[in-house]
């Protein structure tokens, strides 16, 4: 029997239907449903954004897919063999990369976020919440309620797997971070990150003194391992998880996506506008709510700026 749960709430309605899962095919659906082409397809609402070596690729609702070759000042909507929603991207050089998305849809680019083809298809009523590949082969996906598939074909093929077990056998997976020497990370919720040291064959759960969910988290350039989530909550921890810091950050919104800059300043933003800074490697952390109170989910750095994307479309530069 399906449930729902919602993942986001915001002023624009969309939430994410999560369901648990049950069946299992591993075989790509010869479906020929195709990404709605809106026509002002910058406001759709964007789930994922990353790089693809010099281009920026952004993923979200219907199946929408843009990509800029500019810094984000021009965006072209591509077509994708998908109008379910698209939650997340990962490419592994400047033309590999996978997206997934409801229903358990697995995308894939040989073109640089061009052309994309449907390689596989999860259980139908799975809700990925992330993907990721530590090379063209090797890749994980998680999800709602504990989903979790790996695969070693490059994406045509997966089997389901275990991360959270016991009492956190149901949990929501929302995040997969990489650290240095094959250790993966996926943020959890119930004040639960998952640590693997073996590429992401197994894990361990990592309980957080902070009980709430856990949205993302990110390595920095010098080891130190930073969560975020619910209610503006971020952690620090610089012994690899053994012990974690709360920060202060400023804010209450929930935070959703974050990064290291060239210049080693770390951005972090969330709902209702919030964006907070740190040059102090993430000890403190200066707080402020851009004006149009966007709820963000991405951000990539491109062209010397820093570009936000939202639940309302391309977000624009944050100083």
């Amino acid at each position: 029997m399906s449930c729902r749960r919602t993942l986001i709430a915001v002023s624009c309605g969309l939430t994410l239907l999560a369901v648990p899962c049950t069946g299992w095919t591993q075989a790509a659906a010869a479906s020929s449903t195709e990404a709605y082409m809106a026509p002002h397809a910058t406001r759709a609402p964007i789930m994922a954004a990353t790089r693809a070596g010099k281009r920026i690729v952004t993923a979200g609702d219907y199946g929408t897919v843009l990509f800029s070759d500019d810094a984000g000042h021009s965006w072209q909507q591509v077509h994708t063999p998908t109008r379910t929603t698209l939650t997340s991207l990962y490419f592994i050089d400047a033309q590999q990369g996978w997206a997934v998305g409801h229903g358990g849809v697995v995308l894939g680019t040989q073109d640089g976020g061009e052309h994309w083809s449907r390689l596989a298809d999860l259980d139908h009523e799975a809700v990925p919440f992330a993907v990721y590949f530590s090379d063209a082969q090797h890749g994980l996906v998680v999800g709602a309620f504990g989903f979790a598939a790996m695969t070693t074909d490059g994406g045509r093929s997966w089997q389901k797997t275990k991360i959270s077990r016991g009492e956190f056998a149901d949990q929501h997976l929302y995040s997969i971070f990489a650290g240095s020497k094959g250790t993966l990370w996926v943020a959890a919720e119930g004040g639960t990150v998952f640590r693997s040291t073996d590429d992401g064959v197994s894990f361990e759960a990592v309980s957080l003194p902070y009980k709430g969910s856990i949205w993302g988290g990110l390595v920095l350039r010098d080891g130190t391992v930073l969560v975020w989530g619910m209610r503006g909550h971020v952690l620090r921890s610089n012994d690899d998880g053994r012990t974690w810091t709360e920060v202060p950050s400023g804010t209450q919104q929930t935070l959703t996506a974050g990064l290291q800059l060239e210049n080693g300043e770390i951005v972090i933003v969330g709902l209702g506008g919030a964006v907070i800074h740190s040059r102090a490697d993430g000890h403190s952390f200066v707080a402020q709510i851009r004006p149009e109170r966007q709820s963000h989910t991405a951000l990539v750095e491109a062209g010397g700026a820093l570009l936000t994307f939202t639940l309302a479309g391309i977000g624009g530069g944050i100083n």
